[in-house]
């Protein structure tokens, strides 16, 4: 059976472009106008000139064979639905690839042809598995080293395995990914219908209230799907708790009244939400395809640290963020955890050295008392005998250091896993700011409210008691290095939506603006919200 497609002028058939292809039986031998066209078409440094090179110069596409039409229908089925992962639209350059296969004569033009049809397909299997953009381009928080595959590598899977396989193995196979492909259609699907209603005036509304406004906000709940149908003009028990829920859904504080934020969020429309989705797919295409079995998740937009194993969160805790400031945003990267530090000290890193504590000793060469300077040698600087208004940023020649102690800048237990960012996990003497809503208050490092419990969790893979042992190393209060014995993969990661472990699709803020630029990167490239209005 022959492949058929809808081109400009109609019904573009295989049959007719396969009386072309089978001119290759008679016109594949060396110096043929066939693989001289492949040699000059396919593009330099890209690997696919080395592909066709290692293999003889044999068409992955235009051969007249049952499984050459198969691999260029699935590949024309493919281009014509990027927009399903939400990847740039390839309607355009699907019509431009019919175009030139309905207009190839000669083996020069079907020489053409698979070339074309190859770096269509490259391109599209690279978007596919690792996404459309590259991510250090948009802000140079993306610090994360993206898997690729090679176009040589691509093309070799595919005509060394099943054709509809190898493309249906390129999307990550997560249960994220999956779970957000299906928001993404229910979020379309809501638009056609009118999204979720008519908007919350923003006000402060909570248990006891009544009027139009209090109906306004329980219709909405209800087109969000946290309440049952209902009239009610009270702001009654039912109803609080809806509020709760959704505010646990997109991580406000869930105190159940209906204040500026929460309303805010109530109010975000389903095509906003639909972006989120969008970008949520392409980061989870620049994730790592192993995570581990046991691993670390640490989601900056929620501000929480999660120890996943098999799939299942074991271990949750709050976290503190870098500050919204460029040179204090958390970066987001892959790496692994190797080692704790129990009763560290704090070697101050030299941009707050200089940026933040030597104006001060400038002023008052007392001030920071509870830090040690030391100089090349590690030796304690006598502060008395400095003259620190010498110095400048680039030229000050001295080290400094918090002892281990309860109010150490890390707490009581660092989480090492090293890197160039200097970013790592801590405890905390400011126990407070795990209460606030928006915990992005650090130098960049990520710190954790219950680093105990997280120590526990960890040591428990090769210690039988491990908060016997935990503790024993704490009390003795000296500086000491416990190295896991298997080490953790850490991600960091940034993801404004997600699916919460009941299914649930749960919303974040984007509190350092990086989806948004995300977003506008992703349209810029062609990829579009759907036509769904009509």
């Amino acid at each position: 059976m022959f492949s058929v497609f809808r081109s400009r002028t109609g019904i573009f058939c295989t049959a007719c472009f396969l009386a072309s292809a089978s001119l290759l039986h008679a016109e594949t031998s060396p110096g043929t106008a066939y693989q001289m066209a492949v040699a000059e078409f396919a593009p330099a440094g890209t690997g696919i000139a080395e592909f066709y090179r290692d293999n003889g110069f044999a068409p992955v596409w235009v051969g007249d064979t049952p499984q050459h039409a198969q691999r260029r229908a699935r590949l024309i089925q493919a281009l014509s639905t990027t927009d399903m992962h939400g990847l740039p639209q390839g309607a355009r350059s699907v019509q431009a690839l019919i175009d030139q296969m309905e207009a190839a004569k000669t083996t020069r033009d079907l020489g053409a042809v698979e070339v074309a049809l190859s770096r269509a397909f490259v391109d599209y299997a690279s978007d596919l598995q690792s996404g459309a953009l590259r991510p250090a381009e948009i802000d140079d928080g993306l610090v994360r080293k993206v898997e690729t595959t090679s176009a040589k590598e691509h093309l070799q899977g595919l005509i060394t395995s099943d054709g509809g396989a190898y493309f249906d193995n390129l999307a990550p196979n997560t249960t994220q990914y999956r779970a957000l492909m299906k928001q993404k259609m229910a979020l379309e699907n809501l638009i056609r219908q009118g999204g979720w209603g008519a908007i919350v005036p923003v006000s402060k509304l909570e248990y006891g209230d009544s009027g139009p406004n209090v109906i306004k906000l329980r219709n909405r709940l209800v087109s969000l799907g946290y309440l049952k149908p209902t009239a009610s003009p009270e702001f009654d028990a039912t109803l609080l708790t809806a509020v709760q829920a959704f505010q646990t859904d997109h991580g406000l504080a869930p105190d159940g009244v209906a204040g500026q934020g929460t309303i805010t969020e109530l109010n975000r429309s389903a095509s906003e939400r639909l972006k989120a989705v969008y970008v949520a797919l392409e980061r989870e295409r620049w994730l790592p395809r192993e995570r581990g079995e046991r691993h670390i998740l640490v989601n900056q937009a929620d501000f929480s640290a999660k120890i996943v194993d098999d799939g299942l969160v074991t271990f949750e805790t709050r976290a503190v963020i870098g500050k919204n400031t460029h040179d204090r945003r958390s970066p987001e990267f892959s790496d692994e955890m190797e080692h704790m530090v129990i009763n560290p000290s704090w070697y101050v890193p030299r941009s707050i050295i200089t940026k933040e504590y030597l104006p001060k000793l400038q002023s008052n060469p007392n001030a920071v008392g509870h830090i040690e300077i030391t100089d090349r040698s590690g030796r304690q600087v006598n502060r008395g005998a400095v003259d620190f208004t010498q110095f400048t940023a680039r030229n000050f020649p001295f080290a400094m250091r918090q002892p281990p102690s309860k109010s150490n800048a890390l707490g009581l237990v660092k989480f090492m896993f090293p890197n160039q960012y200097n970013i790592y996990l801590h405890d905390t003497p400011q126990k407070s700011l795990f209460s606030r809503e928006v915990r992005a208050f650090s130098h960049g490092c990520i710190r954790l409210a219950d680093p105990f419990d997280f120590a526990y969790a960890l040591l428990a893979k090769q210690e039988e008691n491990p908060k016997a042992f935990f503790h024993r190393i704490l009390n003795s209060g000296k500086e000491t290095t416990v190295h896991l014995e298997q080490h953790v993969p850490v991600h960091l990661i940034y993801r404004t939506a997600y699916i919460g472990p009941k299914g649930e699709v749960q919303y974040r803020r984007d509190v350092y603006d990086r989806d948004r630029k995300i977003w506008d990167a992703l349209q810029k490239a062609g990829v579009a919200l759907p036509d769904v209005q009509g």
